[in-house]
């Protein structure tokens, strides 16, 4: 069992009344992590210690942030193995983990390279003698809330761009991720940041609604992001606006992958089944709608359904387990509704449909239509549905007809065509002849409509974690008419 205190100014404590909370692997339901549940008052302390370390952090020249960003990179990708330990809190396989340390040590790495590339402007003004610069500088301290999905990734990129940018960052953990969270924050700690810069602090599940809302409304908090469900997105937008805190947003998907009559069917029925079933499914870019041309569905339908039945869901611990568990017993319940709901209105089960336990095979529907939850519902497991329409027009139509837009794919043997197209998808990510999963540490990543708003990753970062600041010299006389 991992044992996971709070980081707050540079020491690890317990809550400050003593409480903790239990994660447990969702297969064989053994504990996996014991976590400080903290109060409301450890989460002020946590905030103060950011803000008590800022002046410093944030005078740092951006060659000393670089280099300790790098040495945090390196720290975490030499300590793989202790992430990867910690997959039992989500029943995720190794490999994903594995996945998760190297991205996240890229988005450190991107983050340093960023720390000699905050520039300004200079703007030319109509007064006489006034030198104008437009100053991008830090703001102060960053609450990052991250989820366990991706939870290396997630937390990692919660806090590296703030980071670079001369922020000091409190992160809060999620509930069912507690120890691999609390782990890069040692991992920042120990590559030598500083007392403070990075604080990180767990709370029972029943205390989440009143920590964040106590971070968010803490005056010493300038900035605020948050990775998770487009419902408890809402909550910490309409937070972040009633206390005039900026936040960038990163919610829920329902991506549509299209598959234009003139497609590589092989290439697309590979990165159909990737896109949908790595980590089961529970990845906001997820390939949840498959969209094809009727000229070539029964083809393609077929090619997918027979991939579809090859992957193997099981305990991580299995050999023969290509997929993992997801991440409990309920999650895997409500697709098994969801799937439910579908086939008792026509929907044909092409593979897959298997539950036992938080063990969900990879499924595949087809015959889906608007009147099925699926056809809406983010199912955020591994599902997807077959959608079949004749022309780009009608293809085009079903995949914007959906209240989310953060990632899409179009497979087309004619790329101008793809190009065009991919204007028109409602999305903030879109790519032409690869899957709807994809990541890069120096991409920017954001969504629109319910997938929220506010760019993650690289350049269009600086944007969100920095302050933009008018300043003026005055040199020689002004004219003042009074």
């Amino acid at each position: 069992m991992l044992d996971v205190p709070l980081l707050i100014g540079g020491k690890s404590c317990p809550a400050s009344d003593g409480r903790f909370f239990e994660r447990r692997n969702p297969i064989t339901q053994e504990v996996v992590s014991r976590a400080a549940a903290a109060t409301l008052e450890d989460a002020d302390a946590a905030v103060a210690a950011a803000n008590a370390a800022f002046p410093a952090w944030a005078a740092l020249s951006p060659g000393l942030r670089r280099q300790r960003l790098m040495a945090a990179a390196e720290q975490m990708q030499a300590r793989s193995a202790e992430f990867v330990a910690a997959a039992d809190e989500t029943g995720a396989m190794a490999n994903w983990y594995g996945f998760n340390v190297q991205l996240a040590a890229n988005m450190l790495r991107e983050a340093a390279s960023i720390t000699t590339q905050i520039t300004g402007d200079i703007i030319p003004s109509d007064t006489p003698g006034s030198f104008a610069m437009a100053l991008r500088q830090p703001c102060g301290v960053v609450l990052g809330i991250a989820p366990w999905n991706a939870p290396v990734i997630l937390a990692t990129r919660a806090i590296a761009m703030p980071l670079a940018c001369g922020n000091t960052v409190v992160l809060k953990s999620s509930e069912l991720s507690p120890a691999v969270h609390r782990l890069i924050g040692q991992v920042l700690q120990e590559a030598g940041l500083g007392d403070g810069v990075v604080n990180v602090i767990s709370n029972a599940p029943a205390d989440a609604g009143a920590i964040v809302e106590r971070l968010i409304a803490n005056p010493a908090v300038r900035r605020v992001n948050f990775t998770g469900s487009t419902r408890v997105g809402r909550i910490v937008g309409e937070l972040a606006a009633r206390h005039l805190k900026p936040a960038v947003l990163e919610l829920g998907g329902k991506a549509p992958m299209l598959v234009l009559d003139d497609a590589d069917l092989d290439a697309a029925v590979e990165a159909a089944a990737f896109g949908a079933f790595f980590n089961q499914g529970q990845i906001c870019m997820s390939t949840e709608r498959v969209i094809v041309d009727n000229k070539v569905a029964d083809a393609f339908v077929s090619k997918l359904a027979k991939k579809t039945e090859s992957l193997q869901a099981g305990a991580p611990t299995d050999k023969h387990s290509i997929l993992g568990s997801m991440v409990d017993i309920s999650a895997a319940e409500r697709i098994n509704e969801l799937v439910d709901d579908a086939l008792s209105k026509g929907a044909e089960l092409l593979a897959g449909g298997r539950q036992e336990g938080s063990i969900m095979q990879a499924t595949l529907l087809d015959r889906v239509d608007s009147s099925m939850r699926l056809f809406h519902e983010e199912s955020f497991g591994p599902v997807a549905v077959v959608l079949r329409a004749s022309g780009d027009e009608e293809l085009l139509a079903l995949a914007n007809d959906s209240e989310f837009g953060l990632s899409a794919a179009i497979f087309s043997r004619d790329t101008s065509r793809a190009l065009a197209l991919a204007q028109r998808v409602d999305s903030g990510i879109c790519h032409i002849n690869g899957p709807t999963v994809h990541d890069e540490a120096q991409m920017p990543f954001g969504g629109v409509k319910s997938s929220g708003y506010g760019s993650f990753g690289g350049k269009a970062a600086v944007e969100q974690f920095t302050q933009l600041r008018w300043i003026t010299l005055q040199n020689g006389p002004r004219h003042y008419p009074i």
